[in-house]
């Protein structure tokens, strides 16, 4: 099940770069793109619904897992609570140290949780639900602070991937994921070989861009290696300023048409990545 659930990443992630140039995406026309993908991999989906059913499985023994683990977790603070009470008002010293080692230990195990979901797998930095959940109202809709944007778009990500395979390709991402955290911002994956850097309302739009194009500079000037393999890669920018009460979906609009503007002169300098 893992190597399914692996090249279905995989086609999953082409598809979706296929498809983010067009505006309207009906289900029919992402099948067309899935389906051909899948057969450059030689991948059958002729037991569809079965591999569906297993995926979904896995994710639903995840988070029943999780699920779990967070109820045991607060049965345990509430009896950490009540110890503790009884602790103070018979001013036992020792019962408290004890249930201070237990809490700490278990705060521990909650973070390890909160980062389970909030963690994109393979690059380790935010995912979409992280950015939901900590900037976007509870419908999910529009930001519910001022900031600045960033979409980060790979330039020839899809030729690294057909020149020297999808694992090169999954260390790129994660190089470029891991260059990014050097802005100390907040990186997310927000799909494919898209990031988004989120930058707080002290950073204005030319700021942002002047410390991405800095990082890109850095990164175009030097050479991949991996083996015997040695090649370029770079990105593309589009910034956008934000304010509380925008829609997200405005603000990605917005950011996407500076990225391809910014892509076309990019693609100017660096046509591959030879």
């Amino acid at each position: 099940m893992q190597s399914n659930e692996r090249i279905l990443k995989i086609i999953s992630n082409e598809t979706i770069t296929a498809v983010n140039n067009i505006n309207i995406v009906t289900p029919s026309i992402y099948k067309s793109y899935f389906d051909k993908h899948a057969l450059t991999h030689g991948t059958n989906l002729d037991n569809e619904a079965g591999i569906t059913d297993s995926l979904l499985d896995d994710k639903i023994q995840m988070y029943s897992t999780m699920q779990n683990q967070n109820s045991q977790n607060a049965m345990r603070l509430s009896d950490n609570t009540s110890k503790a009470i009884s602790a103070i008002r018979e001013k036992d010293e020792v019962t408290l140290n004890q249930i201070l080692i237990e809490t700490n230990n278990l705060r521990k195990e909650i973070e390890k949780l909160k980062e389970a979901v909030y963690k994109d797998e393979l690059t380790n930095v935010f995912n979409r639900k992280w950015m939901h959940d900590k900037f976007l109202d509870e419908e999910n809709v529009n930001f519910t602070k001022n900031g600045t944007l960033a979409i980060i778009d790979l330039n020839f990500f899809k030729l690294v991937n057909d020149t020297h395979g999808h694992i090169v390709g999954d260390k790129v991402l994660v190089f470029i994921a891991n260059q990014l955290k050097i802005t100390k911002e907040k990186v997310i994956r927000y799909g494919g070989d898209e990031f988004i850097v989120l930058f707080g309302e002290s950073i204005d739009q030319d700021t942002a861009f002047t410390r991405l194009n800095q990082l890109r500079e850095k990164i175009i000037n030097q050479k991949l290696k991996t083996g015997e393999i040695s090649f370029r890669v770079s990105f593309s920018i589009g910034v956008y300023e934000f304010e509380e009460g925008d829609s997200l979906s405005t603000v990605i609009e917005l950011a996407d048409k500076n990225m391809y503007t910014d892509k076309v002169k990019i693609k100017q300098r660096v046509t591959g990545i030879d």
